[in-house]
């Protein structure tokens, strides 16, 4: 069966093939960009089950008017895909408060300019399917990556949170955990470092920005193989909460439980010695 599927950040990357891969799956798709809607439909060749709206995320009435286009549009909606989002590879310290912000306007604040959006259409129908786009950096971090990161945390968190809340109304959640794809992530396009570099941080901090500019179009994992196991996912009556992509993403989830576990053993006596004497 069909679906309507809508996917934010759809001009390249992941949201890109995702499109492809949904309108060659024979669904309907609302496809926004932050401008020129008609370099995206030529690149897909007009295609007739194709709805490109503009939205830049961080606004959040352009979601709302965004929204109510794709559901006059199609009359309904059943999937929206929230994939617009950036990098930014940066010490902690040398990020301004500028660039943090315009990091969670995009990553944290945008998802929730077009889920707030989609919401009462999908409340209404007693349906519908949140795909976030979170990272394997969601479940941790390395050096350079922690304001990033720490946008993907908050994915994973709103994330759990919707999907309790909107359990008894059929609405069901997924956070999917993309490890390193072949895609322009990590390009000058795509991806911001910090204006400020502070050379105390070169021996961490600044051996990522070397490698990630050298990893550039050699990561593992293969975006069409991504965009399938989405159209999939979106298909499918097995929901899972989570979903990692890619062998690297699922080492992520394993090494931080095995680190996080630890922890826990060595200052168990610790953490547990801390409640009122009655709770003993």
């Amino acid at each position: 069966m069909e679906k309507i599927l809508f996917v934010t950040g759809a001009s390249k990357g992941f949201g890109f093939e995702i499109v492809k891969a949904a309108l060659a799956a024979g669904d309907k798709v609302a496809a926004s960009v932050r401008n020129n809607k008609n370099q995206l439909i030529e690149k897909l060749g007009n295609h007739p089950n194709l709805l490109v709206v503009t939205l830049d995320v961080v606004y959040e009435e352009q979601a709302t008017s965004a929204v109510a286009e794709i559901i006059a549009h199609f009359g309904k909606l059943d999937v929206l895909i929230n994939n617009a989002g950036y990098g930014m590879v940066t010490a902690i310290e040398e990020a301004s408060d500028a660039e943090v912000r315009q990091q969670y306007d995009t990553n944290v604040f945008g998802l929730l300019n077009v889920t707030r959006a989609v919401l009462p259409f999908f409340r209404k129908q007693r349906s519908g399917h949140i795909i976030n786009i979170s990272s394997m950096f969601g479940f941790d971090v390395i050096p350079g990556g922690g304001i990033y990161g720490s946008t993907k945390f908050a994915v994973e968190g709103i994330s759990k949170g919707l999907a309790i809340e909107l359990a008894p109304l059929n609405v069901r959640v997924t956070a999917v955990e993309p490890g390193l794809f072949s895609t322009e992530f990590l390009s000058a396009e795509s991806s911001m470092a910090s204006k400020n570099i502070i050379s105390d941080y070169q021996d961490t901090v600044g051996q990522m920005r070397t490698n990630a500019t050298k990893l550039h179009g050699n990561q593992n994992g293969d975006p069409v193989k991504l965009a399938n196991a989405i159209i999939k996912l979106a298909h499918s009556e097995n929901i899972p909460l989570h979903l990692p992509l890619g062998s690297d993403a699922v080492g992520f989830y394993r090494n931080n439980v095995e680190k996080t576990g630890k922890d826990i053993t060595e200052w168990l006596e610790i953490s547990t010695g801390t409640d009122h004497d009655h709770v003993q």
